[in-house]
């Protein structure tokens, strides 16, 4: 759970304070891009290209608000390296999902989950410029959960949004 929020700062939104974060500006590279085209085309899996570059297919669109980068959100979801599929960090089954503030998270998420609703699915895949770049990701252990240059999926549903 801790893997979409570690190389970021943790603070938060209040309603009250004026908000922290700001849009990302980054977008996935050329090579990026072509890969995940061709990964996506190979294994005839449906999604749509966003203007960054993350790719994306809606599940359930959901309904009511709406991400914005400054919103406290809960989500359940299930994050793999492509093309392997090894898992590298899940919400536990039963849970009833893990809570973030959106400017929290890794940019691919940032740029795509504000395409769903409350309680709306999407499957993310992100290029590395837009997940954890060349950073090893690792666990209290110290061994390697995402290698550095990772192409990475995350299939999500949107609990709640406030």
């Amino acid at each position: 759970m801790l893997m979409v929020v570690m190389p970021l700062i943790f603070s938060s939104c209040k309603k009250k304070d004026i908000c922290p974060y700001s849009e990302s500006g980054a977008s996935a590279t050329a090579a990026e891009r072509t890969y995940l085209q061709t990964y996506l085309s190979t294994n005839s899996i449906p999604a749509v290209e966003h203007t960054s570059g993350v790719y994306y297919n809606i599940t359930t669109a959901g309904s009511g608000s709406t991400p914005s980068i400054c919103s406290n959100i809960t989500a359940k979801y299930t994050g793999s390296l492509i093309p392997t599929g090894t898992i590298f960090d899940s919400t536990p089954a039963g849970s009833s999902g893990a809570s973030f503030t959106l400017g929290q998270l890794i940019v691919g998420w940032q740029k795509v989950l504000p395409l769903i609703k409350n309680t709306g699915k999407i499957t993310l895949y992100i290029p590395p410029s837009l997940g954890y770049g060349q950073q090893n990701i690792r666990d209290n252990a110290q061994n390697i959960l995402i290698p550095g240059n990772s192409y990475l999926k995350f299939e999500i549903e949107l609990v709640n949004v406030q």
